[in-house]
């Protein structure tokens, strides 16, 4: 059947099936609760079954993501897949109570819905999950449980640590974003199932969940530290429970780019990474674009891992990504310029580490020596009202603005205007030697790229909770005055700097509202010649 393309032309693209939709089908679970599932499947599946590719989130099948379901699954239906969008449990039209992210019940309801999609006379076994976000958690969660039918995953836009990397804390710091996403997802558990799928329970489902899905924050909060409430289902606590072929996908605007390099260099299985310069969207939707044909891109990664079908997908490079050029700051970007980078593995043999000394005010040349200084600084609370917000959902102004504002209230540290470009691929870290005059404190540093007229364009940026600067699990409180070692590693990102601009870091005690501040205002006291 003919799909209606993203271009304002309307191009239309015809595929090699007929595709037909079933609006709601419900899958029976063990316990006698039903999920709601919507369906594509090509034309001939029943009487010649295909592979199927399952998304499990519970955004809402009937209005939040329908537009957005419309534009992926039948594509790949249209290329001979069943596609199969199925509510969570307590979600959407599917009935239950959902109280909670990644629960056991979601995880053991997502292998029945497997085993059952295998069965149907339309699928011949082979599944693949795909999914953004939530779908990205739980198709790695569910693939650490080595399901038969799960042949490869697709995950976007997920994380690998639920706490040291997520929506709720960074590096320790409590982020602005955890207040906004449990006030979200508060707002999907107050919404009604569709009465025209549940017919006359609509109500009675609708009580139950505003009774009983509860108020997530104050979950979240009674879990200031990475105890067992995270580690479940933090894929990285092992890495080698994931038997089948990952593609790990997302975009320098987003919130969880960080976990493609980590699944790339711990997983040992086939897989590939793609960072494009996108914020929380699907690629081929992605914004800052410029966006990608993904679809055709995620088909050849199901045609070879759930059709056997050569693509040459695994022929290519392990990882590709987005150089971002230099631009002029500002918190919305239709385009960032630059160039799609590759590399044959992760952690790259290609990449040169470099070492810059932080002296008074400036960053040294490598290798150069620089006195002993000693600096301090005590950030006003403005200092991250030009951050943007942890994750960009396309919602502007939601990008980090001209950081000379910001770093009115930092320490900053300038190199030299460059002679030649300079490019920059992976997660660059500071590391400092610092007395603090309070036993709870934080840091915030930025790295910039400074134009000649001296805009500021925020390239990376990373937190740390200093109290947790020997382990997120057991903090330990700072002795004021005593002097400590810390390294802090920022974001990944790839980053070309030209020649004439420059580079800055800047340090920062507060970075609100992005991250929660301390309890207390303080200052920070830095060592340097042992700083770099």
């Amino acid at each position: 059947m003919p799909s209606t393309g993203d271009s304002p032309l309307k191009t239309v693209t015809f595929f090699p099936y007929g595709v037909r939709e079933i609006e709601n089908l419900w899958i029976p679970l063990s316990d006698g609760c039903r999920l709601a599932a919507r369906v594509w499947l090509p034309e001939g599946a029943e009487e010649t079954p295909v592979p199927a590719i399952l998304e499990y989130i519970p955004y809402r099948k009937r209005d939040h993501t329908v537009e957005r379901d419309a534009r992926t699954h039948p594509y790949f239906a249209g290329h001979g897949y069943a596609c199969v969008r199925v509510d969570i449990r307590g979600s959407g039209d599917s009935e239950g109570v959902l109280t909670d992210e990644y629960l056991p019940q979601e995880q053991n309801d997502g292998l029945e819905v497997l085993h059952w999609l295998a069965q149907q006379p339309w699928c011949n076994g082979s599944i693949g999950m795909i999914g953004i976000s939530w779908g990205g958690f739980n198709g790695l969660q569910i693939a650490a449980r080595r399901p038969p039918e799960l042949k490869a995953v697709i995950s976007l836009c997920s994380m690998d640590d639920r706490y040291a990397d997520d929506v709720h804390y960074m590096g320790g710091c409590l982020l602005g974003d955890n207040l906004s996403w449990a006030s979200i997802m508060f707002a999907y558990n107050s919404c009604p199932p569709d009465p025209e799928i549940v017919g006359e329970q609509w109500r009675e489902m609708w009580l139950d969940r505003l009774k009983g899905s509860g108020l997530w924050l104050e979950t979240w909060l009674r879990h200031p530290y990475r105890d067992e409430y995270w580690k479940h289902d933090s894929i990285c606590e092992n890495f080698s429970a994931i038997a089948c072929p990952v593609m790990a996908v997302s975009g320098w605007a987003d919130g969880y780019s960080n976990a493609v390099f980590r699944l790339l260099a711990n997983l040992n299985v086939p897989r590939l990474g793609l960072i494009g310069p996108w914020s929380h969207k699907y690629p081929h939707m992605g914004v800052p674009g410029p966006a990608i044909g993904f679809l055709q891109e995620a088909l050849r990664w199901w045609d070879k891992w759930l059709k056997g079908i050569e693509t040459g997908i695994m022929e290519e490079f392990m990882v590709r990504a987005w150089m971002q050029e230099s631009v002029p700051p500002t918190a919305k970007y239709h385009i960032r310029p630059g160039r799609w980078v590759a590399e044959p593995e992760w952690p790259s043999p290609h990449i040169e580490e470099r070492i810059y000394p932080l002296g008074s005010c400036e960053i040294a040349s490598p290798g150069q020596r620089v006195p002993e200084t000693e600096l301090t600084i005590q950030s006003p609370l403005s200092v991250g009202l030009f951050a943007g917000k942890w994750c960009s959902y396309s919602a502007p102004p939601d990008l980090p603005h001209d950081q000379r504002e910001e770093d009115g209230g930092s320490l900053v540290f300038d190199s030299a205007p460059l002679t030649e470009k300079l490019e920059i691929f992976g997660a660059p870290a500071v590391e400092l030697e610092f007395s603090a005059n309070q036993p709870l404190a934080m840091i915030a540093i930025r790295l910039s790229d400074v134009a000649p007229d001296d805009n500021a364009t925020r390239v990376t940026y990373g937190l740390l909770n200093l109290t947790h600067r020997n382990s997120h699990e057991t903090p330990e409180r700072l002795e004021p005055g005593k002097r400590y070692r810390v390294r802090v590693q920022l974001n990944d990102i790839a980053h070309s700097f030209v020649a004439g601009h420059h580079f800055r870091i800047s340090i920062s005690t507060s970075y609100w509202p992005l991250a929660w501040i301390p309890p207390k205002a303080t200052r920070l006291e830095f060592t340097l010649a042992a700083a770099r």
